[in-house]
């Protein structure tokens, strides 16, 4: 069933968002291979086929496809990731899981750990718009580039 091109429908909602994700990838202090690889745990999450094959291929210019392949169990292979990967991947499943984590004081403690102020929130706004294009993406079922 063909579905609507939602920033065709919508190109001032699109612009809007888009915006964010100009801000997140171009404005901030949060290195763009972490910034993708926050993108892609969350469309993992979320089941955002399009998200997941772009920030897939996004990561495999800079990151071995090891440890891409990986990212869904990070926690099970703490060796491939680093301490700051590791708090951005842990961060980004308890905000994108929000109403089942409540963002609790422990996983909010560990992201202060790791992030000065500045960074957090703009780690944070990173993972809102992912979870804002996820949420456009698979219900509008945006294509992947992937070959059979």
């Amino acid at each position: 069933m063909a579905r609507l091109a939602w920033y065709e429908v919508a190109p001032d909602g699109a612009k809007a968002l888009f915006g964010v994700h100009h801000y997140v990838t171009k404005r901030t202090n949060l290195p763009e291979e972490l910034i993708h690889l926050v993108f892609l745990r969350v469309s993992q999450i979320n089941g955002c086929a399009h998200c997941i094959d772009l920030h897939s291929r996004d990561l495999r210019k800079t990151m071995s496809i090891d440890k891409v392949t990986l990212v869904p169990v990070w926690e099970e292979v703490p060796h491939l990731f680093s301490d700051t990967e590791r708090a951005a991947l842990a961060w980004a499943e308890e905000v994108t899981r929000v109403s089942e984590t409540h963002a609790s004081d422990v996983a909010y403690a560990a992201a202060s750990a790791a992030f000065e102020p500045k960074d957090l929130v703009d780690l944070t706004i990173a993972i809102a718009a992912m979870n804002a294009f996820n949420r456009l993406g698979a219900p509008f079922r945006l294509p992947v580039a992937a070959k059979a």
